[in-house]
């Protein structure tokens, strides 16, 4: 845990957990709605959630990564889908304070209470222009768009008809379309549409290179000095994805002791369910592994923020190890759901039960790259051998 945190941080993780039996009530409709319901955006950007990785100079709060995350983590136990919409709406704007001042301005200046999506997979490209880039594609995936006014996509940079580099591109809401296509299996609120670009021109300094911002060269931090804004993308981006899937452990665990602790199995003669022996071996595994997820991926956030606040560099030992555990807290809370899930009898899986919910919602969200764990053992397992580790997302 951070040794200290800001008077308004605590203010605004204490509106969280005031927060989250509302949060709770709403994820069948958030579900049902295939969205966010406005009342929560509403309610999370009342309390301030959405300022915790926000600029100081632009009315934020940018505390450390460890209480960002802690407040995900939260929210995801009441609602996988709001958690992990949170998540990616709340991190964009630690990633736009690395872009130049003058993006930051279009974004910001009018009104500090805009939101981002993004969708960084490279579903389209940017070609070089006078005065910037000429983008089209089509990007899937992007998590809470509609309740944004701008969207990061990600591409490549074409010149003379070879790409030059890997970027973000940052465009308004009036520059691309909305295709309703989420209707999916697990984590069906998150209104995760199709953005579609076409012929749209977006000024140079609406771009930001994977390339400069890996190499802690971003032009934002320029302005913003605080040490959050010199993490690793390679940790943070892969935490923003990780995060909410413990906390929906967290979430189903608490939902399968409530329920298990009411339930009467017939099949065993009226047993308790909280009177069987092998029920408290299966809650007690379950939360261990869920407390070591967390444990090392907090830890890991910690450790490289202490080493940035000593100013010193983040070594890739570290960095590596930190994508090593994100993976590894993925896995451990989607198999504590599982045990738990599967320990919970027929009653759990009805409609509208919590349980199932979390146990789809951790599913859906293990598909996203960023918890592919073979590839992040594999650049593990490199940079042990010294072998070049080949690995973007680190």
């Amino acid at each position: 845990m951070p040794a200290q945190r800001s008077e308004a941080a605590e203010q605004v993780l204490e509106k969280i957990n005031a927060l989250l039996p509302e949060i709770e009530q709403r994820a069948q409709a958030t579900e049902d709605l295939r969205r966010i319901p406005e009342e929560t955006v509403s309610s999370l950007e009342t309390a301030g959630f959405f300022k915790l990785m926000q600029p100081e100079q632009w009315g934020g709060y940018q505390v450390d990564p460890v209480t960002f995350y802690e407040a995900v983590r939260r929210i995801a136990s009441a609602c996988g889908s709001t958690g992990w919409v949170s998540g990616i709406i709340g991190i964009h704007n630690w990633h736009l304070a690395l872009f130049d001042q003058q993006a930051q301005e279009d974004v910001w200046g009018k009104d500090p209470n805009v939101r981002i999506s993004s969708s960084y997979a490279p579903m389209g490209m940017g070609e070089v222009v006078d005065g910037g880039y000429k983008v089209n594609g089509s990007w899937a995936w992007s998590s809470g768009c509609d309740t944004a006014d701008w969207v990061f996509v990600g591409g490549p940079v074409i010149k003379n008809g070879k790409p030059v580099d890997f970027v973000s591109f940052l465009i308004p809401r009036e520059d691309y379309t909305i295709k309703d296509v989420w209707n999916v299996v697990g984590l069906r609120g998150t209104g995760s549409n199709t953005i579609e670009v076409k012929d749209v021109f977006v000024p140079r300094h609406r771009m930001l290179s994977m390339r400069t911002m890996s190499m802690g060269q971003s032009p934002g931090l320029e302005q913003n000095t605080a040490p959050v804004y010199k993490m690793p993308w390679g940790t943070i981006h892969p935490s923003t994805i990780a995060t909410p899937i413990v906390g929906m452990a967290y979430g189903a665990y608490h939902a399968h002791v409530e329920h298990q602790g009411k339930r009467v199995r017939a099949a065993y003669a009226g047993e308790k369910a909280k009177d069987d022996p092998f029920a408290k071996v299966r809650i007690a595994e379950a939360a261990s592994d869920i407390d070591a997820a967390w444990r090392q991926l907090s830890g890991n956030l910690q450790a490289e923020y202490d080493l940035i606040l000593a100013g010193e560099e983040v070594p890739m030992e570290l960095r590596l190890a930190a994508r090593r555990d994100q993976v590894r807290a993925t896995g451990r809370a989607i198999s504590a759901i599982d045990r738990l899930f599967e320990n919970s009898g027929a009653h759990a899986l009805e409609n509208g039960t919590p349980i199932q919910r979390f146990w789809r919602d951790a599913h859906a969200g293990r598909v996203h790259a960023a918890n592919d764990p073979e590839r992040a053992y594999v650049a593990f397992g490199n940079g042990e051998f010294g072998i070049p580790i080949g690995d973007t997302m680190v």
